[in-house]
């Protein structure tokens, strides 16, 4: 192997060609690529014996290789990468993908959460791989209403209502002595300061209100106000984020080596780890990008590759992403806009019910 990375503009007509044949043709079937077989689909005629010849060349520099011995040639994870970045073709996205992506946009009665899911299910289905989904922070959406509901008497309920539609119920204690009137009249309070601000800023505005206004609210709902506030600036969970869909479509005539490691993916994705590191594959900015192998450091020990791309709400910023997870000879020129268009769908469905 060669101690230099090789490059496209390095290599002559002939060996690019066979070098995208070879590629083409493991990814479209997923078995090596022989002499016989290139000499068939080059558009140059040449015999078997410089097309091995120039396989060996491609073979020294790290591009091909070998599964078997007088097997054909397959890439390797450096010759998909210069393949990827050089040579594939991204085509145009099939209108029947298209229609099965933009169905699931319907039902606008849904919370964003249920209609993401939806997006998950409907992309693992049309790249037959794994499709995950990192949902927003809810922290960072508009708040539109909030409630207070007593359970017990040391046990409350608050409900988040944000504006996209999302739910959330979080059940705290309140302090001792609670009356209904408390309760109407800290949810008042709190929905007059709230409306149009996120998570993250109502604790500030919240405290800053009760000390403008402090002789003006009950003790006991400033109590159950400053009770509330603490509760919700507990995040949650991260976990709780990604949306995993599709993972039946990794184990198919797959070989023991692969289900090993296709288990060793399974495991993280069960365990949802990294999150935050599976949106920072985006940090880059707007489009897709594709990681292959152990490129990914999210699922390296899977051999899989990922395609991913960010999506942003109304103010550019990016809030999650959505992605495909599959083998490493995944059909990248027709991944690749499935998961941009899916991305793109996804803002405009954030920036609208945001």
């Amino acid at each position: 192997m060669s101690d230099q990375t090789p490059n496209l503009e390095d290599m002559n007509a002939r060996s690019r060609e066979v070098f995208r044949r070879v590629v083409e043709g493991y990814l479209e079937t997923g078995t090596p690529v022989g002499s016989q077989t290139l000499q068939q689909t080059l558009t140059e005629q040449v015999s078997s014996a410089t097309i091995r010849n120039v396989m060996k060349d491609l073979e020294q520099l790290g591009l091909i290789g070998s599964p078997h011995i007088s097997a054909g040639r397959i890439p390797t994870q450096n010759g998909l990468r210069m393949f990827v970045d050089g040579l594939l073709e991204v085509g145009d996205l099939d209108g029947g993908d298209r229609a099965k992506i933009d169905q699931t946009m319907g039902g606008n009665d849904d919370d964003v959460s249920t209609l993401l899911d939806r997006v998950g299910s409907a992309l693992s289905g049309v790249t037959h791989g794994a499709s995950l989904v990192l949902t927003p922070k809810h922290e960072e959406a508009p708040i539109k209403h909030v409630e207070f509901v007593s359970l017990a008497a040391d046990r409350a309920l608050v409900v988040l209502v944000f504006a996209d539609g999302h739910v959330e119920n979080r059940v705290f204690t309140p302090p001792p002595g609670q009356t209904p009137s408390s309760m109407r009249e800290a949810t008042n309070f709190i929905n007059a300061v709230a409306e149009g601000r996120t998570l993250s800023e109502l604790g500030s505005a919240i405290a800053h209100e009760v000390r403008a206004r402090r002789q003006e609210i009950d003790v006991l709902a400033r109590e159950l106000i400053d009770s509330g506030a603490a509760m919700w600036e507990n995040k949650g969970e991260s976990t709780e984020r990604l949306i995993v869909r599709g993972r039946g479509n990794l184990i198919s005539d797959e070989d023991t080596a692969d289900l090993d490691r296709i288990r060793t993916l399974f495991d993280d994705l069960e365990r949802k780890r990294d999150i935050a590191d599976f949106l920072e594959l985006t940090d880059e900015g707007e489009g897709v990008r594709i990681f292959i192998g152990s490129e990914n450091k999210l699922f390296s020990l899977s051999g899989s590759s990922l395609v991913v791309s960010p999506y942003m709400n109304a103010d550019r910023k990016i809030v999650g992403a959505v992605g495909v997870i599959g083998p490493t000879r995944l059909n990248y020129g027709r991944i690749v806009p499935i998961v941009d268009y899916t991305a793109q769908l996804v803002g405009k469905l954030i920036t609208d019910r945001g």
